[in-house]
């Protein structure tokens, strides 16, 4: 049985440049807030638009190249998790928290619009080492002989 699944896709602007910090151990931690808007009309046929913030959270190498090429403006593309959290102030006031921690992350629009247009980035994860086998001596490949198209299984 699955575990459950927690994936949200969010397309939107940077609302400000990335902050980056790091840790001890040296790890990029870096935070962006992300506008995502939603357009409908409501029932006068007058179009109503509606903006949300999302508090988008990159580590380890996605978190250096989020803190790199993206900028206030920037169009992005992000798959990540939601997370909840609590923190009590100074004040003693509790506060709750929702963030994306962001798995993916792919730059969108022109270079004019601070998205970079570049390809996409991936957290890393650890790969799991496969078990070396000796490798077979090397062997030419048979020449290829020449057949009709019509015998082509594809």
């Amino acid at each position: 049985m699955a575990r459950g699944i927690n994936k949200v896709i969010l397309v939107g602007n940077l609302g400000n440049d990335p902050e980056t910090r790091y840790t001890q151990g040296g790890m990029a931690v870096t935070k962006v807030s992300l506008a995502t808007t939603t357009v409908r009309k409501d029932r006068d046929g007058n179009t109503q638009e509606k903006t949300e913030w999302h508090r988008v959270t990159f580590f380890g190498k996605l978190g250096e190249i989020a803190a790199e090429y993206l900028r206030k403006g920037s169009q992005v593309y992000v798959e990540g998790r939601i997370s909840y959290s609590e923190h009590t102030g100074d004040d003693g006031q509790k506060r709750y928290y929702t963030d994306i921690i962001a798995d993916e992350m792919q730059m969108l629009g022109g270079r004019g619009e601070g998205g970079g247009g570049g390809g996409g980035y991936e957290r890393s994860r650890p790969q799991r080492q496969e078990p070396r086998q000796q490798s077979a001596p090397s062997r030419q490949p048979a020449p290829v002989e020449d057949f009709p198209d019509d015998e082509i299984p594809f």
